[in-house]
């Protein structure tokens, strides 16, 4: 099977609709690994003895992790070394269930032993101070630095600040899997009955659409079971709910009617830990437990080297077709994931299909030939509605050239109608191929 064609049906699944990824994505099952190795990467070894090119990957998430595993999977004559700040990676995906006990941390978490022995690819853990694009070097906190052809940058997201909450750890975020998930799950359990939740949502873009959504319908799920009288109010800095919304209001007004408040246009402008007070324009509200997404950006590097030159200087403007940065100067610096600006889903399984465009990208310019002049992706999402229970959401996406950027396939938009226990079966098994293929 050709790049392409892989990456063509990459997603398919769940009765043959395109699936991709909330806060994740994958392969549905897809033995990638044995994947042959395609005739540009095989012409490119024959070079011969000529020294390997090298390739930095910052950042070991789903984009990451992914794009480093096919360059080497790709094109084996490529020299990979992925930098990242943790010596594991602790999943986003699925996070939510943490908080309703159905998952722990440690079943969340993975290493990158299996991309250093079984494909070669050089880990080293550190944080990245630097990057030139000019001298294509990138110098890391300890004062050692790497050299080489090209760069891919996989920072994530990073938080606005929100004022009057400082350092506070009182209202977790938990939007990115680790202490804060453990700590708002404690805050939940330690609750008493007839307590008050808040989950805010932030203005998009932001990562994983209906996932602050999916999360009020679980916890809410689990406090109508766990902590009788309990309310949840979910506060909406949008106008409406943005993703699914069939789906999530019936929902929200249906089946946990007596637990959500929904309330639109709450945008929370000050906070105060002390008392445990949000501060929107819809209201004051006060809460026992409060989950306060605030609004997102790229990570921090980006905006650090000035790559942040799109969405009002919140994400990284790309080059559809190799994901280079469009600005001026670091052409052969990539950004994919979270991070970069595209009309896809800021979610895991687009990171995973983004890291794969971007990896045979390279691999052709090594190989000196173009790069796919029509990439697709694809992009899906499993939402649990209870417990035991899950909807899903599906849409493709291809390369547009009248307008140089990624564009939804109309016909390719699908969602379930409603949700069911065979959805949050057929979702843990999406979650499984999705993180073999990217970690394994």
């Amino acid at each position: 099977m050709d790049r392409r064609n892989f990456l063509a049906s990459a997603g398919v699944g769940l009765g043959g609709s395109l699936l991709s990824a909330c806060g994740g994505g994958g392969t549905s099952g897809l033995d990638v690994a044995g994947v042959s190795a395609t005739p540009q990467a095989a012409a490119f070894r024959a070079v011969g003895t000529a020294p390997l090119p090298r390739v930095i990957v910052i950042g070991g998430g789903m984009g990451g992790a992914t794009v480093a595993k096919y360059l080497r999977l790709w094109g084996n004559a490529i020299s990979v070394t992925l930098i990242e700040r943790a010596s594991s990676y602790q999943s986003n995906i699925m996070s939510s269930l943490v908080l309703s006990g159905q998952r722990t941390m440690s079943s969340l978490t993975y290493s990158y032993d299996t991309l250093k022995s079984k494909y070669g690819i050089k880990v080293v853990v550190g944080d990245v101070k630097s990057v030139d694009p000019i001298k294509m070097r990138v110098t890391l906190a300890n004062g050692d630095f790497l050299d080489a052809e090209r760069i891919v940058i996989a920072p994530g997201i990073d938080f606005d600040p929100v004022a009057g909450l400082g350092t506070s750890e009182r209202m977790p975020h938990a939007w990115k899997a680790g202490g804060q998930t453990t700590l708002l799950a404690k805050q939940l359990a330690a609750m008493p009955s007839g307590g008050r939740v808040i989950l805010t949502i932030p203005k998009t873009p932001y990562r994983c659409p209906p996932g602050p959504y999916e999360r009020a319908c679980l916890v809410a799920d689990w406090l109508r079971v766990n902590k009788p009288g309990s309310k949840l109010f979910v506060l909406d800095a949008n106008a409406d709910i943005v993703v699914e919304r069939d789906n999530f209001m019936g929902a929200f007004l249906g089946i946990h009617g007596n637990v959500i408040e929904y309330v639109p246009n709450a945008d929370v402008t000050q906070v105060d830990p002390a008392t445990m007070q949000l501060n929107t324009t819809a209201g004051n509200f006060r809460g026992d437990v409060i989950n306060l997404i605030p609004r997102q950006r790229a990570g921090s590097l980006i905006t650090t080297l000035g790559l942040n030159n799109a969405t009002d200087g919140r994400f990284a403007g790309v080059n559809g077709l190799t994901y280079a940065s469009t600005v001026p100067g670091f052409e052969k610096v990539h950004i994919i994931g979270d991070a970069s600006a595209t009309v896809q889903p800021k979610a895991g399984h687009i990171a995973n299909q983004e890291a794969k465009v971007c990896a045979d990208a390279i691999s052709r310019i090594f190989a000196g030939m173009d790069p796919d002049p029509a990439p697709v992706t694809n992009s899906a999402c499993f939402s649990t509605i209870t417990m035991r229970e899950a909807s899903w959401l599906s849409a493709g996406y291809q390369y547009d050239i009248g307008t140089a950027a990624m564009k939804l396939v109309p016909a390719s938009f699908g969602a379930s109608e409603g949700w069911s226990a065979n959805n949050f079966d057929q979702m843990n098994n999406w979650f499984k191929s999705l993180m073999l293929d990217s970690f394994a």
